[in-house]
């Protein structure tokens, strides 16, 4: 019986790298770029693959590159990737209901490793996900981006010093890259950036708190506002259908 559940698990995890394969290759050009942006914005090559090693998130660490490269602190560094992972939380909820009972330290240990590519893999599975097909997803992802990130820096490293300078531009049409795919599927998401701009320009500009802060509390501000106008606008379409 102890064969035929270790076979069972093997055969799964087999199943978990094959389904991960299109993870990782997506992963290269994105953890490439990575790389190369960690090496203009002054981290070194050990650095670089630690945060992704122990962080494993691609928006949150360009965003902490951004906030790096102005000089922000660490509490509104941790603070502002809080925010931006706060997703995460829905994506382990829901995938508490689609995966196999097991042990909760196979369950942590596996959870570090969700991504929305992961969760978008698990997810659409077909059944169950068992541990072993877990573990095979991730272990593909997280082992392409750390690889590939030091492969970027490597690279980064090799370039002219005046195209190294210049690569900091990419950080912002990387941030335009993620942004404007959510802002075509929902009007929220436009008014969301929009408000969060404003803000944040007027935090800075006046001087009102630090870069790293003003940030923080942009994001923030504008969130509250857009979903209490939401609340108030659902509100007034029930008083609208009751009467």
């Amino acid at each position: 019986m102890a064969d035929i559940a270790i076979g069972r698990e093997t055969s799964e995890f087999k199943k978990g790298l094959q389904a991960g394969i299109t993870i990782g290759i997506g992963y290269f050009p994105i953890a490439l770029t990575f790389g190369l942006l960690a090496k203009t914005s002054g981290l070194s090559i050990y650095e670089t693959v630690l945060m992704s090693i122990i962080v494993f998130a691609g928006a949150s660490q360009y965003i902490s590159l951004s906030l790096i490269a102005y000089g922000t602190g660490i509490f509104e560094i941790i603070l502002t990737t809080f925010i931006v992972n706060i997703r995460h939380f829905l994506m382990s909820t829901t995938l508490t209901e689609k995966c196999e009972e097991d042990h909760l330290l196979n369950k942590l240990l596996y959870s570090f490793g969700i991504t929305d590519e992961t969760f978008s893999v698990v997810a659409t599975k077909e059944g169950t996900a068992t541990t072993g097909f877990m573990f095979g997803v991730i272990s593909v992802s997280y082992s392409s981006w750390v690889v590939f990130s030091g492969v970027g820096h490597l690279i980064g490293a090799s370039l002219p010093q005046t195209l190294q300078e210049s690569m900091s531009v990419a950080l912002y049409a990387m941030f335009i890259g993620l942004l404007v795919p959510s802002m075509k599927k929902s009007v929220k998401v436009v008014f969301l950036a929009a408000l969060g701009a404003v803000f944040n320009s007027i935090f800075t500009i006046n001087q009102l708190m630090a870069q790293g802060w003003a940030i923080v509390t942009a994001t923030l501000l504008s969130a509250v506002l857009i979903e209490l106008g939401e609340v108030l606008k659902n509100k007034h379409r029930g008083v609208q259908h009751e009467e």
